[in-house]
């Protein structure tokens, strides 16, 4: 099963596809979409859906997971990544994905074994569990991490 993990964010909305086998799991891309912070909201949310619809046809995952959004203090930031975690949710069901969708403590513990795991514990554990991926960057490997938690919970 090859599965799209979605790390949602209006600046720059990670991606990553691995393929589960039993318990085999393997690296198969990742990367990062960044928006331009000078587009309007509306031109930044068409970036992601564009982008991500590349990515699905591309690699034709079978399930898509997504990263839950958590309240930020500025209700503002909130929002924005609402509308972007909206749009990566429309992205794979308009492609005919089941969408799953995972709290970033379940995948801190999917991946590290404790939810309260920071970025650099999980970035070394991906190492290991994806022998040879270099994530793009730090939404890249959080999606990846996301992907691993799906593939661990289906």
């Amino acid at each position: 099963m090859l599965i799209l993990g979605l790390d949602p964010s209006l600046s720059c909305t990670g991606w990553g596809v691995i393929r589960a086998e039993g318990n085999r799991l393997t690296h198969i891309a990742n990367g990062q979409v960044k928006t331009d912070a000078k587009a309007s909201l509306a031109e930044r949310l068409v970036q992601i859906d564009a982008a991500l619809a590349e990515v699905i046809a591309a690699h034709r995952p079978q399930a898509a997971a997504v990263e839950d959004v958590f309240v930020n203090a500025n209700p503002q930031s909130t929002l924005k990544l609402g509308q972007a975690r909206g749009v990566v949710l429309l992205a794979a069901a308009k492609a005919g994905l089941p969408v799953h969708e995972y709290a970033a403590r379940l995948v801190k513990k999917s991946v590290v074994g404790t939810g309260g795991a920071d970025k650099s514990q999980v970035q070394a554990m991906l190492k290991i569990l994806l022998p040879g991926a270099k994530p793009a960057g730090a939404d890249a490997a959080d999606a990846l991490a996301v992907a691993i938690t799906h593939a661990h919970h289906r």
